[in-house]
């Protein structure tokens, strides 16, 4: 995304949200929380007791008792709105920035007739362009809408989208095949044909979704809300049986003391927050550059027990490299080098690219006569070049292995030994035949990134198993593997092999992530619990991962697993507080209703309140500010460290329990002080 003020409070988001907490007090709104609905019915209450009270009403109490309660109750009320409201208000404002850059663009619309381009363009608006329509860009021009490069190479700004500055390569014929509208064509020129409908772009789902038109309470925040509402009936009936208690007490109760004392006990503070934690998690998503397409999808990372991770680009730096040559014995490495060349040439692969660049051959040396070229295919896992008499194949080990031993040839003992030492070294072994006679071995190589060992260790600290997935054979993925610090692999890897292994992990009854880019990609990101789907990736990827990141980085999972754990810690914790504020709540209101007429409860007014109604107002103040005071740690999150789910525990119960328990002791007698001053 563009640049953001990352500021909590913004003026403007304020404003805007100070409104809406009024808008919310519609019934229809607050209906949807049980928690805050109570209260709204309690403040509705109150303000028909003020009119009882006004009009002669004695038994009530004082009118500016009475209206003071209300004030407080309707503050918690628009409280608890604004604490939804501003979390919304921050998606908007994102929204809003994303609309910028969805304005109407001019399209090159090319007519087709059969599989024949018209020459003819035309130049309509983008709203005009249909799925399976073919639009042309030019350098300078702006990408009208999502699609898939057809033809062409180009370099593209992305910045509108990701806010990174560096422009990025895209291809057709490859997983870099995909195209964002609202992005700009800086060189060359590219045919698209367009993936979606209008109205169903990339950007328009971002839009809805930061905005959070599509967002649905996730299972958790549902079993939640259930459990909130179960206390809260719980607490109705407690303070209907006080009445009958009251009365045998010869202690009469006002209407106002009642609906004080259970705004107090039910959980009015993370029934206030829970709404907001909700989409300031899926904020935090996308402000780390994170599309997601349901608020279930990042909480569902926070639970996460199997990270599925691609080898190259994640674990190591990049693409693996050709370093070396190696000629099989006899065989001239001059005319080894223009075999593994010429059977590179069809490889659009990186490896087959970096094949080409170390031969350092011109394009006079690689020329011959009517070639057929053989492209790589992870089935065969081989390409190659036929010409004349001559066929060359290059591949896996034991691909070409299988080759050669079929035609009746023998595997070189040397090259044999030169595979093993390559793969126990780490590399990746390619070997060249010709008329299924092996003639060398090309040497590639990976480098293992640095520090992600230590990302992997702070991840199995969370209990999470971190899979990494390789086409390379068992003994250079082995290699990788225990030099990375994964605690599994999967070798010689075809997207089937992807597939089962999530199917096994989650019969197993655990929860997987993975990340992918190409089609190939696609039932694997659409089995995970968690699918992230480069943005640079296929629309096919796109569509079946519930995540797209918008900076193409692999290692975003560990980022994202992150973001789901401090959504839950923050859940969870701010639960805790919750619950247990109500236990000093208790302890102000309960021996002041009675204490006159019960002389014997003294003992509980541990905090010496001055009054049955100052401890009542106090109790009730305390009760509203204290949401405002949490709102930042409700939108910022609880800090999370990796370590381990008992720590975990036994920390948030220390610092929200007890502090839960302690706070609300310490405030409300702060605010009994400046209110005795009244009474």
């Amino acid at each position: 995304m563009k640049a953001q003020n990352t500021s909590l409070f913004q003026g403007d988001l304020v404003r805007e949200a100070l409104a809406q907490s009024f808008v919310k007090l519609n019934p229809r709104i607050m209906f949807r929380n049980p928690v805050m609905f109570t209260v709204w019915i309690g403040t509705f209450v109150m303000a028909i007791v003020n009119i009882w009270v006004i009009s002669g009403e004695k038994s009530q109490g004082s009118m500016v008792y009475n209206l003071v309660i209300f004030l407080i109750l309707l503050l918690t009320l628009l409280f608890a709105n604004f604490a939804e409201a501003i979390a919304e208000a921050r998606g908007k404002a994102q929204a809003n920035s994303l609309r910028k850059t969805r304005e109407e663009t001019p399209a090159k619309w090319m007519q087709v007739v059969g599989d024949m381009y018209v020459n003819e363009i035309k130049v309509v608006p983008s709203s005009q362009l249909r799925k399976g329509h073919i639009f042309l860009c030019e350098a300078g021009d702006i990408i009208p809408t999502d699609g898939e490069i057809i033809e062409g190479l180009a370099t593209i700004d992305e910045s509108a989208i990701t806010g990174e500055s560096a422009p990025v390569i895209r291809e057709a014929g490859g997983d870099k095949s995909s195209v964002t509208g609202g992005t700009k064509v800086l060189s060359d020129r590219i045919k698209v044909k367009v993936t979606t409908e209008p109205g169903e772009s990339f950007l328009d789902k971002m839009i809805a979704l930061v905005e959070g038109a599509s967002r649905q309470k996730t299972p958790n925040e549902i079993a939640l809300t259930i459990l909130l509402a179960g206390f809260t009936l719980v607490f109705i009936i407690v303070c209907i049986t006080l009445k009958p208690f009251g009365d045998f007490a010869n202690t009469p109760i006002t209407i106002a003391a009642f609906i004080s004392l259970f705004v107090c006990l039910i959980p009015t503070t993370i029934g206030g927050l829970l709404s907001a934690i909700g989409i300031a998690g899926m904020d935090r998503a996308l402000r780390a550059n994170v599309i997601t397409k349901s608020g279930k999808a990042v909480e569902t990372a926070g639970d996460i027990d199997t990270l599925l991770l691609d080898k190259t680009g994640t674990i190591t730096i990049g693409n693996r490299k050709a370093t070396n040559f190696w000629p099989a014995k006899g065989i001239d490495k001059s005319f080894f080098i223009k075999a593994a060349a010429l059977s590179s040439i069809a490889d659009e692969t990186p490896e087959g690219k970096s094949i080409i660049e170390l031969a350092d051959l011109h394009a006079d040396q690689l020329r011959v006569e009517n070639p057929t070229f053989i492209e790589f295919t992870a089935e065969t896992r081989s390409s190659g070049v036929n010409f004349l008499d001559t066929r060359i194949r290059k591949g896996a080990s034991d691909a070409i292995r299988k080759l050669s031993e079929k035609a009746g040839n023998a595997f070189p003992a040397d090259i044999a030994e030169k595979v093993r030492d390559i793969s126990s070294n780490g590399g990746t072994p390619l070997v060249v035949a010709e008329n299924e006679v092996v003639i060398g071995v090309i040497e590639l190589q990976d480098i293992i990134k640095p520090g992600i060992q230590e990302r992997f260790e702070r991840l199995r600290k969370m209990g999470v198993k971190t899979v990494m997935v390789t086409g390379d054979n068992p003994l250079t993925a082995k290699f990788i593997a225990e030099k990375a610090g994964v605690d599994d692999y999967i070798a010689e890897a075809k997207p089937e092999d992807k597939m089962n292994y999530i199917k096994a992990e989650q019969q197993k009854g655990k929860l997987v992530a993975m990340m992918g880019d190409g089609t190939n990609d696609a039932p694997a990101l659409a089995q995970a619990d968690v699918g992230v789907a480069m943005n640079s990736g296929t629309q096919a990827a796109k569509e079946a991962g519930n995540m797209v990141d918008l900076d193409n980085d692999p290692t975003k999972l560990i980022e994202i697993v992150e973001i789901g754990k401090q959504l839950l810690m923050t859940r969870g914790t701010l639960t805790t507080f919750s619950i247990a504020n109500d236990v000093a709540k208790y302890f102000a209101i309960v021996p002041a209703l009675f204490i006159a007429s019960i002389p014997a409860l003294q003992g509980l007014n541990v905090m010496r309140l001055h009054s049955p109604e100052s401890a009542i107002l106090s109790a009730i103040i305390f009760n509203a500010v204290i949401i405002p005071l949490l709102i930042p740690l409700a939108l910022k999150g609880v800090a999370y460290k990796p370590i381990g789910a008992s720590a975990l525990l036994r920390r948030n119960l220390l610092i929200y329990g007890l502090g839960g328990v302690l706070i609300p002791f310490v405030g409300i007698k702060a605010i009994d002080l400046l209110v005795s001053v009244w009474f």
